[in-house]
């Protein structure tokens, strides 16, 4: 029994000697090593000097597939492609278990890369090393297994990762969906609130809501004259056209849109006060003056300048004339009018004495003699009635004076009938089923006595998105922060009295896109009415005065 004992013990100490240093995968005729797994622990600088000096051990023993040295044995086989597969062990190890080891993974290799080429063995390097751990244990001892089991070992599935995988699949299907639902909110929310603002924009008067839209303006207009609210030229907006960082301007082959020129603004500053002691105020004061600064407590932008308000333009005439007519009109999305309504005023602004004694003749005869059915013809209270009736003079009563430098409204006018509306407006979206809405939209001039100039035809798209032009007849801008399209024409006329645009745009809502808004300026009025005289109420004599005629839109929509 001691004697059994002994031979166990020996055995055991033996098989602790037999072990597989390192295996690894040589290219270049041994001289490159491209994958190398360790087994026993052992530093780098000793495997580089083991693997360094196989080249030289191999060259004098071609005849066999072992060569040894003072310390370790290096076991080989060679591969394809000037490659060697070869283990390093201990001197002591069992070498035919060790060529047996080898010959399986001789057999290992091709079947993880594919292939005995270096570009197949570097891409699968990982895979290598996890087959040889199957095949050698950590202390470098061979395993019994064969190569489906080795093949088996290496595929095999884990059911607990299987369900954590169908865990996390299933997270992620529902965090995406709560995602498309939270943006689907937030595009409706967003298209509600533009809704909004446009009925809010209109409802206190076209031109303000046009103004609002994104600078839809800048093609030049708007249509809006300067008394409306609506600043089409833009002293504020700058010509708002031009920010525009997606310039999606498309002009027609035969026409092409000039801008203004833009006249720089002269202008002064002034400096915030930053407080400090009395005389550094009064110092700064000084040197504010001398520059034409001055010192304002009012907040100021961000630099601590604030823009001071250049003196107003003298006028060049004693008398100001303004005609002004404002249109409101509603229609439906089949191009109907539902409503229209037209309001004018003429307005004088004496600008000087002189101007003050002015007194107003119109063609009274002729417009007793058109304007009858639904028309509503009205003088200020403070004028002479009766000189208006009998010849069409426009003049305070008791010989008083107009105010100096304000707008008076004299006389009035006002028309209901669908006839009025200068221009109908056809659209017609149409949902194509594939998360795409095609959209034919086109305009009529419906009025052959009118030109309307710088027309701009305002529609909601509902998103940011760019819309694909298919035809247009004119111009169009898209406005990405507002979600806007501007339809523009330069004119509107008999001669250019019909359009149409086609485009398509992503989206499934075929109210986004309306309310569509018009805005355009003219000179031609529905009133046949016509300044035939300005004279001085003192001596007769003629005034020089300074006449503006505008029709613009008040609100022109289709909700």
């Amino acid at each position: 029994k001691k004697q059994t004992s002994r031979d166990s013990i020996k055995r055991l100490k033996n098989k602790a000697k037999m072990v597989v240093l390192s295996a690894s995968i040589l290219a270049g005729g041994g001289s490159k090593a491209l994958v190398s797994r360790q087994f026993v622990e052992m530093s780098r600088m000793r495997v580089e000097g083991l693997l360094a000096a196989f080249p030289k051990l191999v060259g004098h023993s071609k005849q066999h597939t072992f060569v040894e040295t003072d310390t370790v044995r290096y076991v080989y086989q060679p591969l394809e492609n000037h490659m060697y597969l070869l283990l390093i062990t201990t001197k002591t190890s069992n070498i035919v278990e060790d060529l047996g080891t080898l010959r399986l993974l001789a057999k290992v290799v091709p079947n993880v890369t594919g292939g005995l080429q270096e570009n197949s063995i570097n891409d699968h390097a990982f895979e290598l090393i996890f087959a040889f751990d199957e095949v050698l244990t950590a202390g470098g001892y061979k395993e019994d297994v064969t190569l489906s089991n080795i093949q088996s070992n290496l595929a095999m599935d884990s059911h607990e990762e299987k369900m954590q995988q169908m865990i996390e699949d299933k997270k992620k299907e529902s965090a995406k969906k709560a995602m498309e639902e939270k943006a689907n909110e937030i595009l409706k929310r967003q298209r509600e609130t533009l809704k909004a603002n446009v009925m809010d924009s209109m409802g206190g008067g076209g031109g303000s809501g046009m103004r609002s839209m994104g600078g839809m303006e800048g093609f030049g207009g708007g249509g809006h004259g300067p008394s409306s609210g609506f600043d089409p030229f833009g002293s504020g907006s700058d010509n708002a056209f031009n920010s525009f960082k997606n310039d999606s301007y498309k002009p027609t082959k035969t026409e092409q849109v000039d801008e203004p020129p833009r006249v720089a603004a002269k202008t002064t500053f002034s400096l915030a006060k930053s407080g400090g002691q009395k005389k550094k105020e009064n110092l700064m004061a000084k040197l504010a003056a001398e520059d034409n600064f001055s010192l304002s407590s009012k907040k100021t932008s961000g630099l601590g300048l604030a823009p001071v308000a250049s003196a107003p333009v003298a006028p060049s005439t004693p008398l100001t004339v303004m005609l002004e007519e404002k249109i409101s009109v509603v229609m439906n999305r089949e191009g109907g009018v539902e409503s229209c309504e037209v309001k004018g005023t003429l307005s004088l602004t004496a600008n000087t004495d002189v101007g003050a004694l002015a007194n107003i003749s119109v063609n009274k005869s002729v417009i007793a003699a058109k304007c009858k059915n639904n028309w509503t013809i009205a003088t200020h209270p403070k004028v002479s009635k009766p000189d208006y009736e009998k010849r069409g003079i426009l003049s305070l009563k008791g010989g008083k004076g107009l105010p100096l430098n304000r707008a008076v409204g004299v006389l009035r006018w006002s028309y209901n009938g669908e006839d009025a509306a200068p221009l109908t407006i056809n659209c017609w979206p149409e949902d194509e089923g594939s998360g795409s809405i095609n959209v034919n939209i086109e305009f009529e001039l419906s009025r052959s006595d009118m030109s309307l100039h710088d027309v701009n035809i305002l529609l909601p798209l509902g998103t940011t998105d760019p819309p694909v032009v298919e035809s247009i007849d004119g111009q169009y801008k898209h406005d990405a922060n507002a979600g806007m399209m501007c339809w523009h024409h330069d004119t509107i006329d008999a001669n250019n009295s019909t359009g149409s645009l086609e485009f398509s745009i992503g989206g499934s809502d075929v109210d986004a896109f309306f309310p569509i808004q018009v805005g355009f300026k003219s000179e031609s009025f529905l009133c046949p009415i016509e300044v035939t005289g300005i004279n001085s109420s003192s001596d007769g004599s003629a005034i020089p005065n300074s006449m503006m005629k505008s029709v613009v839109p008040d609100s022109y929509q289709v909700p």
